[in-house]
């Protein structure tokens, strides 16, 4: 990983109806992202956050059951281009969410700088929805589809260019909350998924074991989306969509070590931290303490 870490905040909350996750950024520098990252001696760039346009008081329809459609798309453009000028200027873009419909702009402007993007999508939920196939109609259900080519095309389009990856380059962890047509899509085009049942069948030892081969051999970059629902809501309470039954937190720090071992995450994003459903900020020191051992951080 490069010794160079540049710090995007995303304050969106515009992805889904649950207001706070816009402070999640904030939250998550309050619970120390810079000090941390700093005593193992990374050179941090805090850039700030992207100026999110807030659509006028009960403007939270787009079309065709993509809510704030246009807000969204606008906010992914920024995005785009500011990970874009990150990584040309050589750093490891840290992108600090915010809801998961972040990933739109994540993806869109780091995939063109890969032939074979990876992506570990660390999330109780697969969004893979499209306004076809959601039951509410959240675009933080989608960013994954979108980024496979696969729905609106204000959304799959971010940046100008589509799909930003391919199927077979996909790894879902966590997965216990799948919607039917994100279920058919998995099967139909075949996304490697690791659900909860695979995770307590196997150990998450194994899990990431064989996700690192996996990426390893066909991939030259390979960018981690961590959904703080991942984790079980014990571990992490302060999340718009809890699911009973996740990952456990020493679950969620040995796949971080693993990963930093492998040297294999070029870039990274942590979404859905949301300080207002939160218990005195645990869930942000939670995403903290899990980037410490994605960057390095060591029990001895």
């Amino acid at each position: 990983m490069k010794k160079n870490i540049s710090i995007i905040g995303v304050p969106m909350d515009l992805g889904q109806m649950r207001r706070g996750v816009d402070m999640g950024p904030s939250a998550i520098r309050y619970a120390g992202v810079v000090e941390r990252l700093e005593r193992l001696h990374y050179d941090i760039d805090d850039l700030g956050d992207i100026e999110i346009t807030r659509p006028k008081r009960g403007a939270i329809v787009g079309e065709e059951n993509l809510k704030n459609l246009r807000d969204v798309s606008e906010a992914s453009e920024k995005l785009a281009a500011k990970v874009d000028e990150v990584i040309k200027n050589g750093r490891f873009p840290l992108v600090l969410g915010g809801d998961h419909s972040i990933a739109l702009g994540s993806l869109a402007g780091i995939a063109k700088h890969y032939q074979n993007l990876g992506v570990i999508w660390y999330d109780a939920h697969g969004d893979l929805n499209t306004a076809e196939t959601s039951p509410s109609g959240n675009i933080h259900g989608m960013p994954l589809a979108a980024s496979l080519g696969i729905g609106h095309k204000a959304l799959t389009h971010i940046a100008g260019y589509s799909p930003k990856i391919k199927p077979e380059n996909i790894v879902i962890i966590g997965a216990r909350a799948l919607d039917d047509g994100e279920k058919e899509l998995i099967k139909e085009i075949g996304i490697k998924v690791y659900t909860m049942h695979e995770i307590d069948r196997l150990g998450m030892a194994t899990v990431m074991e064989e996700t690192i081969a996996y990426l390893k051999e066909r991939t030259d970059g390979v960018h981690l989306s961590l959904d703080l629902d991942g984790l079980d809501p014990h571990d992490a309470p302060g999340v718009g969509t809890p699911v009973l039954g996740g990952i456990s937190y020493r679950e969620s720090h040995l796949a971080m070590e693993m990963l930093e071992e492998a040297k294999i995450i070029t870039s990274a994003e942590f979404v859905e931290v949301n300080p207002i459903l939160d218990d005195k900020n645990k869930t942000a020191s939670v995403a903290v303490a899990l980037m410490g051992s994605l960057f390095g951080e060591k029990l001895l």
